[in-house]
């Protein structure tokens, strides 16, 4: 079974990375690049600082300085006790454009941004409807440049989806409950220091 999808997930990279040519080449390692996010994580702070107020939007950025930790950490993981080569260090037909490492099951790119994607996305769809489904798109986007780049297998960019996909999810509910407590309890002390003394 193992073997098969194994097999599978080999075909598939191939079809999907041989569509690639050298005009397209330059615009997927932009989409891959780290630093070419930039720009949309900083708009993204901007719109969370605008929406939320001072202590919700603290209190995210440390949700998300997390979330990005333990999607990392969870990537990290996997590679080391699978250790599944990645495709562009194997003899296949390929076409590997960007730097190659080691080991990709599964993606950290998949699932860093999926879990971006959906913990941002939720924070900020009452304000926005287009941002979620905006957020959503760039991750796939993002994958499938792992796959046309060589340095990952579909298998390896679909796991890592589906980690950030639960992360993010996670993250995001934890987030709503910490905020709730957190401003319950200032509300409460808030109440308490304006009684009455009564003598």
């Amino acid at each position: 079974m193992i073997d098969t999808l194994a097999q599978l997930d080999k075909e598939i990279f191939l079809y999907l990375n041989n569509l690639g040519n050298a005009t397209w080449d330059g615009f997927w390692l932009v989409v891959t690049n780290k630093w070419a996010s930039i720009p949309l994580y900083f708009g993204l702070l901007i719109l969370l600082y605008k929406f939320l107020t001072l202590r919700e939007f603290f209190i995210v950025i440390g949700s998300i300085v997390l979330l990005i930790l333990c999607t990392d950490q969870t990537a990290n993981f996997f590679k080391d006790n699978f250790q599944r080569l990645r495709p562009c260090n194997l003899p296949y037909e390929d076409r590997s454009v960007a730097r190659c490492g080691k080991f990709g099951f599964f993606s950290a790119h998949a699932a860093s941004s999926m879990a971006l994607a959906i913990f941002i996305g939720f924070s900020l769809k009452a304000y926005n409807k287009y941002i979620l489904p905006g957020l959503i798109i760039w991750s796939l986007m993002l994958g499938y440049s792992r796959i046309y780049l060589g340095v990952h297998y579909p298998g390896d960019v679909l796991v890592g989806l589906s980690f950030g996909l639960f992360y993010g999810a996670l993250f995001f509910y934890l987030n709503k409950y910490i905020t709730f407590y957190y401003m319950a309890s200032q509300t409460n002390f808030k109440e308490r220091k304006t009684e009455p003394i009564n003598k």
